[in-house]
């Protein structure tokens, strides 16, 4: 019998703004979200960082 490993596929969110890039595997822990918490989960209400625009404005990259 084989182990299964769940390979966890974090994604990184861009600012169409201001290109600032929220990655879901670091968090933004001095904000109060933890490592690994996904886009879809960080409250609606959060603002960009550098620019405060809302949530509407960051797009999926891929690379």
């Amino acid at each position: 019998m084989s182990e299964v490993i769940e390979v966890t596929e974090y994604k990184s969110w861009v600012c169409l703004i201001c290109g600032w890039i929220y990655n879901e595997e670091d968090g933004l822990p001095e904000e109060g979200i933890a490592p690994g918490t996904r886009f879809a989960d960080i409250p609606e209400d959060w603002r960009c960082p550098l620019c405060d625009v809302g949530k509407a404005e960051f797009a999926v990259v891929e690379f």
